[in-house]
């Protein structure tokens, strides 16, 4: 089994592509052990000294680590908890199972602010490593989750701003302005 490596905008986080689908739809985000628990695989992650969160997107994983610790050190550890977890065909997740953000809304603006979230920026985002949640629309703003490589990037808040809002101010003229929260 071969499994690249891609750096992300975050030098905090590191980008692995095992050459498999993941997930089928949604993502998941765990920033701790305890978060980690519906999955084998992030268990296995978070036993190595130094990471501190692991997402698993459709067809990658980006690992985040402690900012005094060198990827030279961490990166093998993590290629071979990733390796070992295939190569035993472990399940990525156990039955408990994992949140799975609802597209609920019946407001017309909230689907199609979902809309471009999911078609014009979110392939962008998972392309560094990372993912973007819509949360929910008010006043004008809209409220959204960054996770994997873009959770704590240096460069989030300039694509956030610079990227994001724009692209849905230009679509929806309804909003105005684009926050993160706190995952």
């Amino acid at each position: 089994m071969f499994i690249q490596t891609e750096e992300t905008p975050n030098p905090a986080t590191l980008k692995f592509l095992p050459g498999r689908v993941l997930m089928v739809e949604g993502t998941a985000d765990f920033k701790s052990r305890e978060e980690a628990t519906p999955s084998p695989l992030a268990l296995k992650l978070f036993e190595i000294d130094g990471v501190k969160g692991v997402f698993f997107g459709a067809d990658f994983i980006t690992v985040s680590k402690d900012e005094f610790l060198e990827w030279a050190v961490l990166k093998p550890a993590i290629l071979g908890a990733i390796m070992e977890h295939f190569i035993t065909h472990q399940p990525l997740f156990n039955e408990i199972g994992i949140p799975i953000y609802p597209k609920d809304d019946d407001d017309p603006l909230v689907i199609q602010i979902q809309e471009i979230l999911d078609t014009r920026i979110r392939p962008a985002v998972a392309m560094d490593g990372g993912d973007i949640v819509f949360d929910r629309f008010e006043d004008g703003i809209v409220y959204v989750r960054m996770q994997g490589a873009c959770d704590g990037c240096p460069s989030s808040s300039a694509t956030l701003k610079a990227g994001i809002e724009n692209m849905l101010r230009h679509y929806v003229p309804e909003v105005l302005e684009v926050r993160a929260i706190e995952s």
